[in-house]
């Protein structure tokens, strides 16, 4: 039996990149409405109540809104949002946060979908926690650049206005209350919440985050090799996350907002200092794929029993 799959909000930059990954999909049937009806609070409560798996990209109001018009207690939610992120009775969708969470992916009814900026935090942070080098009370500092198509249609209009782009690079968050540093807190298993200081760059997809450490300060000294082996281990086997290893690392000049492209990878990289007592974390990724898109339908494949990594662009 096809799995139906409802996306409420398909024309918005998340819903139409899940679209393609989900278009010639024999094993799911799309469920769509007209434009007519795209808004009818009716027809979008039959169409949510019809559907296996409904994926919510709505601003977060509309998201909850959403939430209270399914009374079928076999339709299955992903919220790509940030509405759900840290509410209760919610599953994070981060199928590589940590051993076993995929299987709680598997038979959870409601998934919240990372935000783009925690994807590559925790993949870079969460198994540093869990193997011990990281203090769950560190000061830990997180920043990068992401694609303007980040901030939706209206940021993505902005950028692309007759006269050109308003400015080549900015920084953002600075009230340092940026909404992604709950999830970012609480899934990565930290006491207080990491310094985030995001910024946009003139690309309009992509991204890349980045996490320093000062070494030498830290509980046991750990070097980068220690970091490095602790990330090799934690994605052994994984097609979708890379850690390329510290040899390549070393040499490597292409760690660049768009190194992963329009794809639905996440690739990590180790950086140490000569003296062996810093290191410069860094995820690159694509805001739209493993950051929103991607992600989205990695968490349909694991919620329908499918190949994790079916529709996706590796």
């Amino acid at each position: 039996m096809n799995t139906k799959v409802f996306i409420d909000g398909g024309v918005g930059t998340t819903g139409i990149e899940i679209g393609e990954r989900l278009a010639n999909r024999p094993e799911l049937e799309l469920l769509t409405l007209d434009e007519a009806n795209r808004k009818n609070t009716e027809a979008r409560r039959d169409a949510l109540n019809a559907a296996d798996v409904v994926i919510l990209c709505l601003p977060d109001d509309a998201a909850r809104e959403a939430v209270t018009l399914i009374d079928n207690p076999h339709t299955r939610v992903i919220d790509a949002s940030t509405a759900h992120r840290v509410a209760d009775g919610w599953t994070y969708g981060f199928p590589e946060l940590e051993p076993g969470h995929r299987e709680k992916l598997a038979g959870a009814r409601y998934v919240a979908n990372p935000g783009c900026w925690p994807t590559g935090f925790l993949a870079l942070v969460r198994p540093l926690v869990l193997a011990g080098l990281l203090p769950t009370d560190w000061p830990v500092t997180v920043s990068g650049a992401s694609g303007y198509s980040g901030g939706g249609k209206a940021m993505i209009a902005q950028f692309e206005a007759d006269g050109g782009a308003p400015t080549a690079f900015h920084s953002y968050g600075l009230s340092l209350t940026h909404k992604h540093i709950p999830e970012m807190t609480r899934y990565a298993g930290l006491a207080y919440a990491p310094i985030f200081a995001p910024a946009v760059a003139n690309v309009y997809r992509g991204m890349l985050v980045e996490v320093p450490l000062h070494l030498r300060a830290m509980p046991g000294q750990p070097r980068a090799p220690d970091l490095h082996a602790a990330l090799s281990a934690a994605y052994e086997g994984s097609s979708i996350v890379n850690v390329v290893p510290m040899a390549e690392s070393a040499s490597l000049s292409q760690v660049r907002i768009e190194n992963v492209g329009a794809t639905d990878r996440l690739t990590l990289f180790v950086f140490g200092s000569p003296a062996g007592d810093q290191a410069r974390l860094v995820a690159t990724l694509d805001n739209l794929g493993k950051g929103a898109a991607g992600a989205a339908v990695q968490n349909l494949n694991i919620l329908a029993g499918l190949p994790e990594t079916a529709g996706l662009r590796l």
